[in-house]
């Protein structure tokens, strides 16, 4: 009987071991190593030659994309799915990555056919689900599978536009002993799918569960092997999604894509500036508005601030939806500066409409909101941008163009910019552009 070969394997970060360590060699985390059963061949080396090719030799052409029928996803994609991409989509249980992945499969099947695989649900669970999203299309194809070699071969048969597994942790390889989840079947499930893509030119997209620290569940290189890896953002508790590009082969990895859950799916959001500024209370003291990038796409958001005396102990500072050490050097730069003595009183941000800003051109907007409800005023219906260095100086920052257009477009009366960037800019009629050089500068302009 032949001996059954096991290795110890990190479910953090994927490492493996020939012994159980307690804490693991590779990223150094306790009691992670747990053992599974292997099955190698043991096959002689390749004797194959191979035979490179002069880089001036290789002959390219323009791939065409295929239209997923949504502009987010699409704009989030790079322009379309690129035939033969291996593309991996996570996110938090229950924040509608399945609800998207078959969505996009009902448009993509009015015309071609597209191969659904699910190894968490039914046939009768998912036509359910296609049902009250409004999806009849006879030429999507629905499997309920674990197996991925019943999948492939499926696949190979049918040659589908698409090919959609939810999800990758249900799936598993005969070959192999271990249980699905585990990160042998995970790490070689991915590589099957990918040779399989790469061959067939079919592209396929895998559905990724997430650790409760909102990382992708298993090991590290199931993020390397694909092509593009993208997360789904925000809180259940919200109507809004953001869909978020973190590698993109074939494309920027700066584009978001906003999404609005409805009671029939996820409906695109084509302004998505009017939902993050919502029902901005510009007239009370502590908001203000800033103009970000992401991408090529210019969103204002609402900073809201709320300073308070302190009652108890030491005061608190609490960010949500920005980056809480950069938050403590604007309330440096602002003691040191511009004399808010701020060390007896709490301070608390918010992002309004749940997004995550991290980029600096929202230090000054961040500052214009402390300041207002530090002394209780409201601002002027100006939005700001502009980055703050920790000398109180008002950095320059990319794009000045299009994200004053768009304070233009939503009915700003003028925009707070750096000095630097004023130059670049043409005057319009009815609208203020006010260049600042230091932050001492731009709160004496917030309250004339």
């Amino acid at each position: 009987m032949a001996k059954i070969k096991t290795r110890f394997f990190c479910q953090s970060c994927g490492q493996e071991s020939a012994r159980w360590y307690g804490k693991c060699p590779g990223c150094g985390e306790w009691n992670t190593l747990v053992e599974e059963v292997v099955e190698r061949a043991a096959g002689k080396r390749s004797t194959l030659v191979a035979s490179a090719t002069p880089l001036t030799e290789i002959q390219i052409q323009e791939e065409e994309r295929v239209n997923t029928g949504n502009l987010e996803l699409n704009r989030v994609l790079g322009g379309g799915i690129v035939p033969g991409s291996f593309v991996l989509l996570g996110g938090e249980p229950g924040i509608g990555k399945s609800t998207l992945l078959l969505q996009i499969a009902g448009m993509l099947a009015k015309t071609r056919d597209v191969l659904y695989v699910s190894g968490e649900e039914s046939e009768k669970q998912i036509k359910i689900r296609a049902e009250r999203l409004g999806i009849k299309e006879a030429r999507l194809n629905i499997l309920a599978e674990t197996r991925l070699e019943v999948a492939r071969d499926v696949a190979a048969s049918l040659q589908p536009t698409l090919m959609i597994i939810d999800s990758i942790q249900t799936m598993v390889l005969d070959e192999l002993q271990s249980a699905a989840g585990s990160v042998s079947q995970v790490r070689e499930g991915a590589a099957f799918l990918m040779r399989f893509a790469k061959e067939e030119e079919i592209p396929v997209f895998i559905v990724g569960h997430v650790t409760k620290e909102g990382a992708i569940a298993g090991p590290r290189v199931l993020e390397h092997i694909v092509d593009t890896v993208l997360y789904f953002e925000g809180d259940r508790h919200h109507v809004y999604r953001l869909l978020r590009a973190v590698k993109n082969r074939f494309g920027s990895t700066n584009e978001i894509g906003v999404f609005e859950m409805r009671g029939d799916g996820l409906a695109e959001v084509a302004n998505p500036s009017q939902v993050f500024l919502g029902e901005n209370s510009s007239g009370a003291p502590g908001s203000s508005v800033a103009v970000v990038m992401e991408g090529s796409r210019p969103i204002l958001v609402e900073l809201q601030a709320l300073v308070t005396p302190t009652t108890y102990g030491p005061p608190r500072r609490t960010a949500t939806g920005i980056d809480y050490n950069r938050v403590l050097m604007l309330l440096a730069v602002l003691d040191k500066k511009v004399g808010f003595h701020l060390g007896t009183q709490d301070v608390f941000i918010n992002i309004a409409g749940g997004m995550r800003i991290e980029e600096p051109a929202v230090d000054l907007a961040c500052i214009a909101a402390i300041a207002s409800s530090m002394r209780d005023i409201p601002l002027k219906r100006y939005a700001l941008i502009g980055e703050v260095g920790l000398t109180g100086e008002v950095r320059g920052v990319s794009q000045i163009d299009s994200r004053v257009k768009e304070a233009m477009k939503l009915g700003f009366a003028g925009c707070i910019i750096p000095q630097i960037n004023a130059s670049a800019l043409q005057a319009a009629a009815g609208f203020e552009i006010i260049p600042v050089r230091t932050v001492e500068e731009a709160v004496r302009v917030m309250f004339e």
